[in-house]
């Protein structure tokens, strides 16, 4: 991205939901491009996220939301907000919508009586996956399985309705660091095989995991440029649950015979489980005039040919160190973001 580009980003940034993968490394970049103008805010109860630009306010409280926008006189907002525990939002409805939908409509209201330039992160489960095609475009009809993804089918429906010129980004799984360790995919999956413990996938919920050190540019990109309405953005190599789980445990160096596998079939009914989402991101890619994403892993020898790949340990010589540089991030970005 052009340093010509950049210059043109609205000032100040807030950036939020740091607390997940895809805001915390949004606000990692945004931060060493444009410093002290770019802000994160985190859920006042989670107190040890704390670090330059990094600010206490829950989007549930209205009140404090309008202070803040007083306060900063923000001039764009990424939106990576949201509850994504399935099973947590399965059990407990009512505190996915406040979260999910309620939170938003704060964030929101501001937005639009300001005319604040805002893009939100959806996710690929507003799709159910069903027919085991995937591929879906933007003009697919949603049918989320999840109560996560009907919060977010609400969600998007908020942004499109109240604020046509927003941007609503689809992604799949982020994969990137997290600030606790805890957050994100590839977190879950290795810190079952750090502990020793075994860690079961399905073979048929199909993503399209993106490195976040792609997301971030065209995180930039749309928010520089402008441009409205509904955006594919994952990655263009599709994976099951079960393959990510086999390349972790792989590149990390990790026991074999800790990961398991079955079909979704044979999970238990909480959470449902979704098929294959992958996401059809062609149209973003002509939006931007280039191809967005490189495939998650970058490397066509880490990905998996058969169920048993991840037993036979290849020239790679798998650590934590490797993973580390090659999964968390994209080996061939440079990784300090300067404009």
């Amino acid at each position: 991205m052009s340093s010509r580009l950049t210059a043109k980003l609205p000032l100040p940034l807030l950036i939020t939901g740091i607390a997940g993968v895809a805001g915390y490394n949004a606000l990692q970049y945004f931060r060493v491009r444009h410093g002290e103008q770019v802000f994160g805010i985190r859920q006042r109860d989670n107190w040890p996220l704390a670090g330059p630009g990094i600010v206490a306010c829950d989007l549930e409280d209205p009140v404090e939301l309008r202070r803040l926008f007083d306060e900063y006189e923000f001039a764009t907002v990424l939106n990576c907000a949201g509850n994504c525990a399935l099973r947590a939002c399965e059990l407990d409805p009512r505190l996915a919508w406040r979260t999910n939908v309620e939170g938003l409509t704060n964030l929101l209201s501001v937005c639009v009586e300001r005319e604040i330039r805002l893009v939100h992160l959806s996710i690929d489960l507003v799709f159910s996956g069903a027919s085991g095609r995937g591929g879906y475009v933007e003009t697919d009809l949603t049918d989320p399985v999840t109560v996560y993804g009907k919060t977010m089918v609400a969600s998007e429906r908020l942004i499109l309705d109240w604020m046509p010129a927003a941007c609503v980004l689809r992604i799949s799984l982020p994969m990137g660091v997290s600030f606790n360790g805890h957050a994100g995919a590839i977190d879950w999956i290795q810190s079952r095989f750090k502990k020793g413990r075994p860690a079961t996938l399905y073979f048929d919920e199909i993503r399209t995991p993106t490195y976040c050190d792609c997301l971030n540019p065209a995180f930039e990109q749309l928010l520089t440029t402008g441009h409205a309405g509904l955006y594919h953005a994952g990655g263009p190599r599709r994976l099951s649950l079960y393959e990510i789980a086999q390349v972790i445990n792989r590149i990390g160096g990790y026991d074999p015979k800790l990961l398991m596998g079955c079909p979704r079939a044979e999970a238990g009914p909480i959470p449902p489980r979704a098929g294959n989402v992958a996401l059809n991101s062609t149209k973003l890619a002509e939006t931007l005039r280039a191809q967005a994403f490189d495939p998650w892993p970058y490397d066509e020898a880490l990905v998996p040919t058969h169920r048993d790949w991840h037993f036979a340990r290849g020239p790679e010589r798998g650590s934590p160190r490797l993973l580390a540089e090659v999964l968390y991030r994209h080996p061939h970005k440079r990784h300090d973001a300067v404009a």
